[in-house]
């Protein structure tokens, strides 16, 4: 089933979710998951470091599965019985260079077991301090799974280092999305056209359209989580893009603005599972000029 033609009362495809996670907090697949199954796809997940909580808090012990078992438990679900009910791969953050060709090769076996679905590769290596992960797995990551990607989801910091690019503003940040190739391109906590406000920015089809709302400082971790998660399940669920993109850019909003109201360190997702399912935040869409300097009906 592809995106786009989810049908009301059909059985959901299952999405593989492949990611950070924490015992304590709302990033890596602890927030994609909780975002998916809230909206009614089943999820395998399968984490690709364990943490007690994000590193941002304070130091703490990271696990990252040995090479040769976390392998052999691709090589698992590469031949699962079950692979053809899956309709998308989700992938973020990865402990090491070796996990990009697990991941690229789980992405084959699931096109190969169902050609319809969809790969999303959100390439977390960064954010406005700079790279947190090694150039060696950045690259890696750009060689071998923003490459073959349906739809890629980096932030704006990510994209300039994956472009080389400068992206002071929107339509320099079209340009980059542009050079990359996958065919769908959500670029988040792009610059926003009003003061005082950030955007998520999708690139597809010749177009551009951005999704805005007023900034709040001082976020907490997992929005880029929560957003390729519920974006994907708009998608999967048959919304037309601008829709699946007003959508989730409204879900993280609202529940980014209700979690810092609590004074909360991590988002409240469990507190605000309804602003998954119907969110309320008045979102402010604007279509962006393209490359090319034409602006898109």
């Amino acid at each position: 089933m592809t995106t786009g033609q989810q049908k009301k009362g059909d059985i959901r495809p299952a999405v593989i979710v492949i990611s950070s996670h924490v015992v304590r907090g709302s990033v890596g697949n602890r927030a994609a998951v909780f975002a998916l199954e809230t909206l009614g796809f089943p999820v395998w997940a399968l984490p690709t470091v364990v943490l007690p909580w994000h590193p941002g808090h304070s130091r703490a012990t990271r696990i990252v599965p040995g090479p040769e078992e976390f392998s052999a438990l691709i090589d698992d679900l590469c031949g699962a019985s079950w692979l053809g009910e899956v309709g998308a791969v989700l992938s973020g953050y990865l402990g090491n260079v070796d996990q990009t060709r697990d991941v690229a090769r789980l992405v084959g076996a699931v096109r190969k077991a169902n050609p319809d679905a969809v790969y999303m590769c959100d390439p977390v290596i960064g954010d406005a301090e700079g790279l947190y992960v090694s150039e060696e797995l950045a690259q890696a990551m750009l060689d071998r799974l923003v490459a073959i990607a349906d739809i890629a989801t980096p932030n704006v910091h990510e994209l300039a280092w994956l472009s080389g690019a400068a992206l002071p503003d929107p339509v320099s940040v079209v340009a980059a999305a542009e050079t990359l190739g996958p065919a769908r391109m959500l670029v988040t906590s792009a610059p926003a056209m009003m003061a005082g406000s950030t955007g998520n920015m999708l690139v597809s089809g010749g177009q551009a359209r951005m999704a805005e709302h007023r900034l709040i400082p001082d976020a907490m971790n997992g929005l880029g989580d929560l957003m390729s998660a519920t974006f994907l399940a708009r998608l999967l669920e048959g919304q037309a893009e601008e829709k699946a993109l007003q959508m989730a850019t409204g879900t993280v909003f609202e529940i980014l603005a209700r979690t810092a109201r609590r004074g909360a360190d991590e988002l409240t997702l469990e507190t605000d599972a309804q602003s998954l399912r119907t969110p309320m935040a008045m979102i402010n869409m604007r279509r962006v000029i393209t490359a090319s300097g034409r602006q898109r009906p």
